[in-house]
C-alpha cells in the first residue's frame, strides 16, 4: 500500500456457472433458454481452457465473444499470462514520467490506474513493457473520482493508517457495479492486467462481519469482468485465501510477508508456475542495511519471488535483490492536480 495513494483440480468456473429456473412450457420460450445456455456454456468453457493453459489456442474464439459486447479496442487479441520471474516495478506515488529514459527495463510496471494517463500506458507498451494497473477494490476512498457513487450502507470503518479510507461491503450490488466499471475503465485505457488492493478486509476490523468467503466470492467476481476484456487477474495478499483463488488468478502482489511470516501461503504460485510480486519494506531505505536485505530477500517459502525492497511510500526508488537500485522518474503532484487527475480517470 502506498502511504501517499492511500491519504492509502480447477473448479473456477464450475462456482460461478448460473442456476437456470425451469424452461417455460412455450416452445419458443425453451428454444430461446437453450439458445442461451449454449452461448453461455461455450464462453464458459473457453474462459476454462485459457486459464488452464490453452490460452494461445482459443483467444481467437474468446475475443468473437468479447467483441458483441465490448468495442474491439477495449479486449486484447490474447490474455497476457505473466511467468515466473517476471521482473516488474511498482510506483504508486505519483505518475510515471515517460519523457525519456525509463529505469529499470523490466518487463511490467505496476501503476496506479487514474493518476496515469493513456499515453503512459501506450508508451510503455511500444517499449515492450506490460502494464498492471491499481486500483483499490476493497475500499472506499475519498478523493476518487467515482466516490459520490458509493451509498452509506457500502462502508465499513475506517482504515486507521490511511486517512480518507474506509472497508467496502463487498456483497453490495451497488459497490460491484462501480467495481465492474473500473474495471471496465481499466480495459478502457490499455491495462493488461488488474491489481484490486484491500482484499483481506476480513482480517481488520472492518464493521461490515467480513468473511473469506466475501474476498473469495468477490475475486471470482472481478475474474468474470476481467475475462470480459481478457486482461489478467491478481490477487493482493490475503494469504489465506490463496487455495480458494489459486485458480482463478493469474498472479499475486504480496507485502511484507517476510515479516509476518508468511511467504510459504504464497509458494503454490510459483508451483502452477505465475508469479508472486513481491514488496518488502526494510528500514533506512534508502541506506539498507546488507544483512537485513539478504534475511528478506532469502525469506523462508519465498524461491521463485519476484522481490522489491521498496519504502512504505512506493516512490520510484527499488533496490533487487542481486543489489542494484533504481529511481524511477515520476512527476510530482499537487495535492489538487492529484484530485484532478482522480476526477478526470
Amino acid at each position: 500500500m502506498s502511504e501517499l495513494e492511500k491519504p492509502n483440480g480447477d473448479r473456477r468456473r464450475q462456482q460461478q456457472r448460473p442456476l437456470w429456473k425451469k424452461p417455460a412450457a412455450v416452445a419458443a420460450a425453451l428454444l430461446v433458454v437453450v439458445a442461451l445456455a449454449v452461448g453461455l456454456g461455450v464462453g464458459l468453457g473457453v474462459s476454462l481452457a485459457r486459464h488452464n493453459g490453452e490460452a494461445n489456442n482459443d483467444n481467437k474464439s474468446s475475443n468473437s465473444n468479447n467483441n458483441t459486447r465490448h468495442p474491439t479496442s477495449m479486449v486484447r487479441s490474447s490474455m497476457w499470462l505473466p511467468e515466473v520471474n517476471t521482473t516488474w516495478q511498482i510506483v504508486l506515488n505519483n505518475p510515471l514520467d515517460i519523457s525519456g529514459d525509463i529505469s529499470p527495463d523490466v518487463d511490467a510496471y505496476d501503476l496506479d490506474l487514474y493518476e496515469n494517463p493513456v499515453a503512459t500506458f501506450d508508451e510503455l507498451h511500444n517499449r515492450g513493457k506490460h502494464v498492471i494497473c491499481y486500483f483499490s477494490g476493497g475500499t472506499y476512498e475519498d478523493w476518487r473520482g467515482d466516490k459520490d457513487q458509493f451509498h452509506p450502507n457500502d462502508l465499513g470503518l475506517p482504515l486507521p493508517d490511511w486517512p480518507g479510507e474506509r472497508w467496502l461491503r463487498l456483497s453490495s450490488p451497488n459497490v460491484r457495479k462501480i467495481m465492474k466499471e473500473r474495471v471496465r475503465h481499466a480495459a478502457s485505457k490499455g491495462c493488461d492486467a488488474i491489481d484490486p488492493d484491500n482484499m483481506d478486509g476480513y482480517n481488520n476490523t472492518n464493521g461490515l462481519g467480513l468473511k473469506q468467503s466475501d474476498s473469495v466470492s468477490f475475486i471470482q467476481f472481478l475474474r468474470v469482468e476481467a475475462d470480459r476484456y481478457n486482461m489478467s487477474l491478481g490477487l493482493k495478499n490475503a494469504g489465506e485465501i490463496v487455495q480458494d483463488v489459486l485458480n482463478i488468478t493469474d498472479f499475486c502482489v504480496n507485502e511484507s510477508c517476510s515479516l509476518k511470516p508468511e511467504c510459504p501461503l504464497f509458494a503454490p504460485y510459483i508451483q502452477q508456475g505465475k508469479p508472486v510480486f513481491r514488496i518488502e519494506y526494510p528500514a533506512n531505505v534508502p541506506n539498507i542495511n546488507p544483512a537485513e536485505a539478504k534475511k528478506m530477500c532469502e525469506s523462508p517459502g519465498s524461491q521463485g519471488f519476484s522481490t522489491l525492497l521498496k519504502p512504505l511510500q512506493l516512490v520510484g526508488w527499488v533496490q533487487y535483490c542481486d543489489g542494484q537500485i533504481f529511481n524511477t522518474t515520476v512527476i510530482p503532484l499537487t495535492q489538487e492536480e492529484r484530485l484532478q487527475r482522480n476526477r478526470d480517470g
